[in-house]
């Protein structure tokens, strides 16, 4: 990882530039290809349900279709434990892979 430190003391700003720190979080473009095996089910462009829930603008609902708040904690669960006909990904994703889905799911 290449870091880029700049310091202007007379201002007292301290700026790192990293990739690392640009990204909080996932990689939704990553992310994008993760959701390809998600895309069987669920619509990414749509709110209308396929065999699950249809995504787009997940996380801008109150809800989730499981009634709990749309927040990375409980989708991260979700995708997690699975639930309802979904597989569990716990075991089949890497955590990477998750933060750059929920990056991913962000954008809708």
């Amino acid at each position: 990882m290449k870091l880029s430190i700049f310091v202007y003391p007379a201002m007292g700003v301290l700026l790192l530039s990293s990739a690392a720190f640009a990204q909080k979080g996932g990689d939704a473009t990553k992310g994008k290809e993760v959701f390809e095996q998600c895309a069987v089910c669920h619509n990414a462009d749509s709110d209308e349900k396929k065999m699950g829930p249809g995504l787009k603008g997940l996380f801008k609902k109150a809800k989730m279709a499981n009634g709990k708040a749309a927040n990375e904690a409980n989708v991260r669960a979700v995708v997690d434990q699975g639930g309802n006909g979904m597989p569990a990904y716990e075991e089949m994703l890497e955590k990477k892979e998750k933060d750059d889905l929920l990056a991913f799911l962000k954008t809708l």
